[in-house]
């Protein structure tokens, strides 16, 4: 029997995952769903463009690094990416969500989400066109790993870095103040401020944290497969449902749903046909709505 789909699921529910730490922190801190959050993807990948072909600019030549289609100056770029994402975020909620919070309601919240990704999403079509691009066009040819699963040392690197960006994450909210503030605002806000959490610092670092690991999963995608202004729209459905599928407000819960979301999607694609993939998202999405509303590390109020 060919695994292969098993590793492709791996690097799919990697990109997910990491996006949808974002969206059940947003979920779970400011009470309603960003429909926005996909276009930070697509906006983090061409911030990471942008700024490579800066740094080239500055300072000439690329270095490699090993097997890999990239250098050194997609690394730097990807982390000043990730700091202007996280940067949007916090922008958009400033100019727009924390205004409505104060006089609107939850619909109104995310009927504004979905104007918002209409509006990144065309501002980056103007900017960059709508064809797609690549970080490089380098051909990688893929290594045995056994049981007929082969991968690019370039997906093996994106694995890799999702690990490490789960990791810091875990840490960041398990054994600092932030993040035990954070926890604190998710399960009661008006007490958390009560006992002296400034809930306004909570909320701008959760939306720094969901953009920068948005930029993340989009330079993944980026490296591994293409760049274009609806690649973050097209990994709505899948992030909701794995934020569903691993409880809203848990950081490991969304990762190992979007792992569960992208085995599902590949899964489909080699034993039912590339025609079902966008559906399986859906179809797991309606299946934990109505088994397990929850989720699997959820918690009922």
């Amino acid at each position: 029997m060919n695994l292969q789909f098993l590793a492709d699921g791996l690097l799919i529910g990697s990109m997910i995952g990491l996006g949808a730490i974002g969206v059940t922190l947003t979920y779970s801190i400011l009470r309603f769903a960003n429909f926005a959050h996909g276009e930070f993807i697509a906006w983090g990948a061409y911030a990471t463009l942008a700024v490579t072909g800066a740094i080239g600019f500055l300072a000439g030549r690329d270095l490699p690094l090993g097997p890999f289609s990239f250098g050194w100056r997609v690394l730097l770029a990807g982390v000043i990416a990730m700091a202007l994402t996280g940067l949007l975020a916090v922008a958009l909620d400033a100019l727009l969500f924390k205004r409505l919070r104060r006089h609107g309601t939850a619909i109104t919240l995310v009927i504004a989400s979905f104007g918002a990704a209409m509006a990144l999403r065309s501002l980056l079509e103007f900017a960059f066109s709508s064809q797609p691009t690549y970080f490089s066009r380098a051909i990688q040819f893929a290594i045995p790993l056994g049981f007929g699963i082969r991968a690019t040392p370039d997906q093996m690197a994106m694995l890799a870095l999702t690990a490490v960006l789960v990791t810091l994450m875990h840490l960041v909210m398990t054994r600092t103040g932030i993040g035990r503030a954070m926890r604190a605002v998710s399960e009661n806000p008006p007490l958390a401020e009560i006992v002296g959490i400034d809930v306004g610092r909570v909320v701008r670092v959760t939306w720094l944290i969901g953009g920068g690991l948005a930029c993340a999963a989009g330079i993944m995608a980026g490296i591994t497969v293409q760049v274009r202004p609806h690649m973050g729209f097209d990994l709505l459905l899948p992030l909701f449902s794995a934020a569903i599928l691993g409880g809203i407000g848990s950081v490991p819960g969304a990762v190992l749903g979007g792992l569960i979301v992208g085995v599902a999607q590949a899964g489909a694609v080699q034993f039912i046909g590339a025609e079902f993939r966008a559906a399986i998202a859906f179809l797991i999405l309606i299946a934990v709505l109505l088994v397990r509303p929850t989720g699997l590390f959820g918690t009922r109020d």
